[in-house]
Formats: C-alpha cells, sequence, structure tokens
C-alpha cells in the first residue's frame, strides 16, 4: 500500500506543472481570448437582431405593397364590371328602341294593309253591287222573256 501511495504522490507532483500550464492557459484565455470572443459574439448577434429586423422590414413592405396590388385588381375589376354593365345598359336601350322602331313599322305596315284592304273591300263591293244590278237586270230580262214567251204561246 505504500508503494500505491508513494506513486500517487509522485503523480501528483508530477502533474503540478500541468496544472500550472492549465491556469496559464485559463487565465491567458481569459485576458486575452475571452474578451474578443464575446466582442464578436456581441457583434454577431447585433448584426443578426438587425438582420432580422430587415427582413420583417421587408416583408412588412412586401405585405403592403401585396395589399396596394390586390386593391388595385379589385378597383379593376369593379371598373370593368361597371363599364360591362354601361355596355349591357346601353345594349338594352338600343334593343328597346330597335323593338319600338319595328312595332311602329309594323304599325305602319298593319295600318298601311288595313288601309289598302278596306279600299279592296270597298271595290269588291262596289263591283259586286254593279255585278248584282248586271245580274239582276239578266234574270228579270230572262225571266220576261221566258214569262212573253210562254204567254205566248
Amino acid at each position: 500500500m505504500e508503494d500505491i501511495l508513494r506513486e500517487i504522490g509522485e503523480l501528483l507532483l508530477s502533474s503540478i506543472p500541468t496544472i500550472i500550464a492549465l491556469l496559464i492557459v485559463w487565465t491567458a484565455y481569459r485576458l486575452i481570448v475571452h474578451p474578443r470572443l464575446q466582442q464578436v459574439l456581441a457583434e454577431r448577434h447585433t448584426r443578426t437582431e438587425g438582420a432580422m429586423e430587415q427582413a420583417r422590414l421587408a416583408i412588412s413592405s412586401a405585405e403592403e405593397r401585396t395589399a396596394e396590388y390586390e386593391q388595385r385588381v379589385r378597383e379593376a375589376r369593379a371598373q370593368i364590371y361597371k363599364e360591362q354593365q354601361a355596355r349591357r345598359l346601353q345594349m338594352l336601350e338600343e334593343r328597346q328602341t330597335a323593338l319600338a322602331q319595328a312595332r311602329q313599322q309594323a304599325q305602319e305596315m298593319v295600318a298601311g294593309a288595313r288601309t289598302a284592304l278596306d279600299k279592296d273591300v270597298a271595290a269588291a263591293k262596289a263591283g259586286l253591287r254593279d255585278q248584282a244590278g248586271q245580274l239582276a237586270d239578266q234574270i228579270i230580262g230572262t225571266v220576261l222573256k221566258s214569262t212573253a214567251a210562254a204567254g205566248g204561246h
């Protein structure tokens, strides 16, 4: 057991230079590297935050532009709808006007046809009266001839 303790003691004595070297390295790190590393990390954090803020601003700007674009699209659609509605109303008015003109022409044609028909009926009646008178005269002449021929016999 004494050997073991002696070897542990030797190990501890031989590790003292390593412990001192480790403490020197750690102190040098804390004095030389650590502050610069903290500064670099802080700067990196600041830049990252700045980049994230710029990204948020860019997203916000893009959303505003998108909303503006959508508003313009809605306005354009509304304008197109108004123009289509105006064209429909104009076409409806033109159709109503054409229909009214066609009705007027049809009424004029019907009135003209009635007038012509009335003239034709009047002429036909006058012709029938004349023919009836002539037929009556012929019938009377024929009846009188047959009565005179029958009476003279």
